[in-house]
């Protein structure tokens, strides 16, 4: 059967709109039977009138979910990236989850927060985890006593959150599991043609979930959203030679910096070697001032030193010194040790 392929922004918010499909695609990735599924204000997704440009999509969802203890309110904020993209984003997003006040209830007298999961669709691998569906779950430890708590308890819940990783290429036809059968619609490797359209075998799919591959074929059908999956190539390949630009310039850049790095090192070299030989010509000045003091002539300085008789004059009437007696050595003498 051949599915509009759902790593796509549009496709996959048009899949997520039919309300069935997506309590059975999203309660199969948690674990949990979704009773009721409300979608929260969406954010704006690339059409043909509005090619947004963004490479991070998510949708937010107010679910109903039963558990040991009953049916439980929970927030469900799906994120989906077809490409590497900076953490910040996703934690930008979250943190929108928690801060905003609708994600509270009221439990008597006090207001709890509402538990959040968030559910990551990536379209590129994680480096050093080949699993194609990643759990992070919490548990409560007694760290004394290593005793793991089953109980849950509001504060805690109010603050921390379960999160699943979907990574699409680390999908590559493994169908271990239910959900991996289900998350095939996911799964590069069933690419047919073009990165547009998915070719999926209906007979492998599991039964109960087969509405999620009837909603892709739909899509796939529709002149319109093939046309708005283009729009969306031409976006990403927009912001890929954004990033290659990005990636170019930083290159020089540091190029750049690298030569000012060891142009400024040359620098400090030169500067440490004229400070050390204008110290030692200080030292010269010095011994023949002192040498002089002692009562030598000029000839014994002349001897001792290295220098020349205009230079030894001029060291020792200061007022006319205009060059260094590193020049003034005699040609025949060198300073003695």
């Amino acid at each position: 059967m051949l599915i509009a392929n759902p790593i796509y922004d549009s496709v996959f918010k048009y899949l997520m709109e039919d309300n069935r499909v997506a309590r059975l695609l999203l309660g199969a990735v948690i674990g949990k039977k979704i009773v009721s599924l409300e979608p929260r204000p969406q954010e704006v997704v690339i059409t043909r009138d509005n090619p947004a440009k963004h490479s991070v999509f998510r949708m937010d969802f107010a679910a109903r979910i039963k558990t040991a203890q009953g049916e439980r309110l929970v927030i469900v904020e799906v994120q989906k990236a077809k490409h590497a993209t900076d953490i910040i984003r996703f934690r930008r997003y979250l943190g929108r989850q928690y801060a905003n006040p609708e994600n509270t209830e009221n439990i008597g007298l006090h207001r709890r927060g509402t538990p959040i999961i968030s559910i990551y669709f990536l379209g590129y691998p994680l480096d050093n985890i080949d699993a194609s569906v990643l759990k992070i779950a919490r548990t409560y430890t007694d760290l004394t006593t290593k005793r793991v708590f089953t109980v849950k308890n509001d504060f805690i819940e109010g603050l921390t959150h379960d999160s699943y990783i979907i990574q699409t290429a680390r999908l590559k036809n493994r169908r271990r599991t239910e959900l991996e059968s289900i998350l095939a619609v996911f799964d590069p490797d069933n690419i047919h043609g073009s990165e547009h359209i998915l070719n999926v075998d209906e007979t492998e799919f599991p039964e109960k979930y087969r509405d999620i591959i009837r909603r892709l074929r739909k899509a796939a059908e529709s002149e319109e959203m093939r046309e708005i999956m283009h729009v969306e190539d031409e976006v990403f390949e927009e912001l890929a030679a954004g990033e290659r630009a990005a990636e170019e310039r930083d290159r020089a850049l540091a190029i750049i910096a690298e030569k000012d790095s060891a142009i400024a090192e040359k620098d400090s070299a030169i500067a440490e070697k004229d400070k050390a030989l204008a110290d030692k010509d200080q030292q010269l000045i010095r011994t023949v001032q002192n040498l002089a003091r002692a009562g030598h002539t000029s000839a014994e300085i002349g001897e001792i030193t290295g220098l020349n008789a205009s230079a030894i004059t001029e060291i020792l009437t200061p007022s006319n010194r205009v060059c260094s007696p590193r020049a003034t050595y005699s040609s025949k003498k060198k300073p003695k040790k």
